[in-house]
């Protein structure tokens, strides 16, 4: 059983930054997937970045530019670095682990980043 607990989050004002932190814990697992997610009310949940253990990423068209996804494989830890926030950022950020084919999962207990205009 795999255990990941966010950090970072919080409020900001429309152009600023912020650094969320998720590390891994718990039984021993490949982490070949880590990313995050985020949901606002009402919404569905989407995929925002995604990293590979060997380092290829993906992002949602909506925060290219703009967020940075990294990882930190001696720690068990990715981080999403988020820069030029706007109010339409605002939800709950959840970090997300998986293996190589997807068939194991774990989520976070997801963190609240609220961007005010």
């Amino acid at each position: 059983q795999v255990q990941l607990v966010e950090s970072g989050g919080g409020l900001v004002q429309t152009g600023g930054s912020l650094r969320l932190s998720c590390a891994a814990s718990g039984t021993i697992f490949s982490l070949y997937f880590m990313g995050w997610y985020r949901q606002a009310p009402g919404k569905q949940r989407e995929l925002v970045a995604r990293i590979t253990s060997g380092g290829s990423s993906r992002y949602a068209d909506s925060v290219k530019g703009r967020f940075t996804i990294s990882r930190d494989n001696a720690k068990n830890t990715v981080y999403l670095q988020m820069n030029s926030l706007k109010p339409e950022d605002t939800a709950v950020y959840y970090c997300n682990t998986a293996n190589y084919d997807q068939t194991i999962g774990y989520w976070g207990q997801g963190t609240q980043v609220t961007v005010s205009s």
